[in-house]
């Protein structure tokens, strides 16, 4: 059983989230395909307190079966939440390849995407300051669990999704840093 100072830290970093993904990526409309999900409470967040990348790994093992084993209308996305690790981009930019090797180890590769969030997300080819990096930047490490099957009827419902990332890039450019900063979007705890 976890104790209370757990579980307040636990709450404050999925409330930070949450924050994040109503202000960010809904409030700006850098994912189109976001606010239903969020409305019909099919987002599973999950907080792993781990710092070691092996005990990560077999918690996202977790998350991706518990995901391709659930029925979409219950749970259709998870967010993995890593406050305590992976904090230098890299570091999170080379698990990354352990995790798309693990879906393809469980077979669940056209079943599941994993797609990533990180405080100082960097595009390649770009400067840690440009603004761009901010349609990935999330106040925590985070990996995200989608299913394929959702992505595609998303996809087809919103023919324009091929404009996307162009489309995030000019609304990050408008907003500016400062506008960025002024959503609130950070680390709590």
């Amino acid at each position: 059983m976890q104790d209370a100072d757990s579980q307040a830290y636990v709450s404050a970093v999925v409330a930070d989230m949450q924050h994040w993904l109503e202000r960010a990526v809904i409030g700006l409309q850098l994912c189109p395909f976001a606010k239903a999900v969020h409305v019909r409470g099919q987002i599973h967040y999950v907080v792993s307190r781990t710092t070691d990348p092996e005990q990560l790994l077999s918690e996202l093992r977790q998350a991706m079966l518990e995901l391709a084993g659930m029925d979409a209308a219950t749970r259709d996305t998870t967010l993995l939440i890593v406050p305590d690790a992976l904090v230098s981009f890299r570091d999170f930019n080379d698990f990354l390849y352990q995790g798309e090797a693990l879906l393809a180890a469980l077979d669940l590769e056209g079943v599941l995407q994993l797609a990533s969030f990180h405080p100082r997300f960097q595009f390649a080819g770009t400067t840690e300051e440009d603004i761009g990096n901010a349609t990935n930047r999330a106040p925590y490490p985070t990996l995200h669990l989608l299913r394929e099957a959702s992505v595609d009827q998303a996809v087809a419902a919103f023919p324009q999704a091929g404009s996307i990332f162009e489309a995030n890039i000019d609304t990050m450019e408008r907003l500016g840093q400062e506008g960025w900063n002024a959503l609130g979007v950070r680390r709590s705890v």
